[in-house]
């Protein structure tokens, strides 16, 4: 059985317990792309309780890479001061600081998640292929130059990642942005070496993995994350999801990040707690590689469940700490891990004492604690 309050250890970075943040985007960080005053508060705020890692949310290797104009990037040299207060902010606090590298692909160019309609000015999209996402305009199929240049970019990012401090990377390949596009036939029509079969619509992220792999420490873990199904007949699947994280272990992938959906607006998600675990087991299984799991995750019991049956080796949540920043202190006192607690000095009158209280309740004494 694994604890998920237990230590996890990836190359040489050790995370304190199996809890992380996953990146959330939050659309505030202005047409430049470097963090703000929102970051800070808003991933600080989550690292106080004392997960094991705190990840930023997508951040653009390119310009054009972006969701929307206020897209957190990396694309640049000037991104790497903002990027480091930031980590050092969350590494203050004892939790791995973490960094998710992205391109949006033809689901680029549009207004924040709460504004509706494409981004005003907006810019050219590209994709693999020249066929639009619902709603949105038809992108331009890329060029080889064009695709060579982007596995650069995602290398020259990882390499501003570690200027920065991040220890842990994370490449985007779910959520119908530009990676999941070149894997899923449905987004992928190419005709060369870049498409057609698994080998070619496989190519990018394993190419994209060699080049930043090669860039950054031996001791630095890399994570990518997937879409292990489209959830649409003909589309990207779980068994190519296995099939693609063996090679990517190959390559020096020490975890996925299991996730699904995104690619097309006909998916058919079977929404429920936990609807995405069984995706990341069958990865892990089936691949023999350690895996992060996601989607509607919300109670502690139902986490340390997920580490009981095998079926993960990490866990991730994002609404549930945009609705109880302090879910891992929580959580521990859920589980009756009050020892594993790690609260700040600032925060012991609270928190120490109502652990206090929890131990002597259970043990039939109340008001000692008070």
């Amino acid at each position: 059985m694994t604890d998920l309050f237990s230590p996890l250890t990836l190359r040489g970075v050790t995370f304190r317990n199996r809890i992380g943040v996953s990146p959330m985007c939050q659309y505030c960080a202005g047409d430049d792309g470097k963090p703000t005053d929102w970051h800070m508060a808003h991933l600080v705020s989550r690292a106080v309780a004392g997960p094991g890692m705190v990840m930023a949310e997508a951040s653009a290797v390119t310009p054009e890479g972006r969701i929307s104009p206020s897209d957190l990037g990396i694309w640049s040299d000037d991104h790497i001061a903002p990027h480091a207060r930031l980590v050092t902010a969350i590494a203050a606090m004892g939790t791995v600081p973490a960094i998710q590298l992205a391109h949006a692909g033809r689901k680029a160019s549009r207004n924040p998640a709460w504004l509706p309609g494409a981004a005003e000015p907006g810019w050219e999209m590209l994709a693999p292929s020249a066929t639009a996402f619902e709603g949105y305009a038809t992108p331009r199929a890329m060029s080889e130059a064009e695709i060579l240049g982007t596995i650069q970019a995602f290398a020259e990012a990882a390499k501003r990642s570690v200027a920065a401090g991040y220890q842990f990377i994370e490449l985007h390949a779910a959520h119908g942005y530009l990676v999941h596009q070149f894997l899923s036939p449905i987004s992928n029509r190419r005709n060369d070496s870049w498409g057609g079969d698994f080998e070619g619509r496989t190519r990018l992220i394993r190419e994209i993995t060699r080049a930043v792999r090669k860039v950054i420490p031996d001791e630095m873990p890399l994570s990518v994350r997937i879409s292990h199904t489209d959830w649409v007949e003909g589309g990207w699947d779980t068994a190519e999801s296995v099939m693609v994280a063996e090679r990517l272990k190959a390559l020096g992938v020490d975890i996925v990040d299991v996730s699904s959906g995104g690619l097309d607006a006909g998916q058919k998600i079977p929404l429920g707690p936990g609807y995405q675990v069984p995706g990341a087991e069958a990865v892990k299984t089936g691949a023999g590689i350690p895996v992060m799991a996601v989607g509607l995750i919300t109670e502690a019991a139902q986490a340390q469940a997920i580490l009981d049956a095998g079926q993960a080796d990490m866990i991730l949540l994002a609404r549930a700490f945009l609705r109880d920043p302090y879910w891992v202190l929580n959580a521990a006192v859920a589980l009756g891990r009050i020892e594993s607690l790690r609260i700040p000095p600032q925060y012991d009158r609270a928190w120490g004492s109502m652990a206090k209280f929890q131990v002597d309740l259970a043990i039939g004494h109340p008001l000692r604690a008070l």
